[in-house]
């Protein structure tokens, strides 16, 4: 029987409002060795931002990176996954769309992660990618 993507989801994802700078996301991505955190309001998914919007929409475009909020770079058109579809479906989703990583939403509540790392290790766990995802990260 598939996996379902709650079996392999991170529960309970880093998550900041959409006024919070970037210098708070930054050191939460930091404490937490991880490389995204979710934008919500209101109890309900709002975006995503990633290190890698970080760099390239505020380090690169020379932003003020104290008064810079997430909402002003975050992604807000995010594909998410629910739950109780099979981890096949969340690969799927990510090939399509070209994204690393999907928040699992129950409705437009996020409860978990799902990374392509994640997924790797599923698939097989003496995979190349499935060996870098069991490293912890580097701080």
């Amino acid at each position: 029987m598939a996996q379902k993507v709650n079996e392999v989801m991170t529960p309970v994802p880093v998550a900041v409002s959409p006024d919070t700078s970037l210098v708070e996301v930054g050191d939460l991505m930091r404490q937490h060795g991880i490389g995204d955190v979710l934008v919500v309001h209101e109890g309900r998914l709002r975006g995503l931002v990633t290190d890698r919007d970080i760099v390239v929409r505020a380090v690169a475009a020379q932003r003020d990176i104290s008064g810079t909020t997430v909402a002003d770079i975050c992604s807000t058109n995010i594909v998410t996954v629910a739950p109780g579809e099979d981890a096949d479906a969340a690969v799927r989703l990510m090939r399509e769309n070209a994204v690393r990583r999907l928040p699992v939403v129950d409705g437009d509540r996020p409860i978990g992660m799902v990374s392509i790392g994640d997924l790797a290790v599923l698939r097989n766990e003496h995979s190349a990618l499935a060996d870098i995802s069991a490293e912890p990260p580097n701080t």
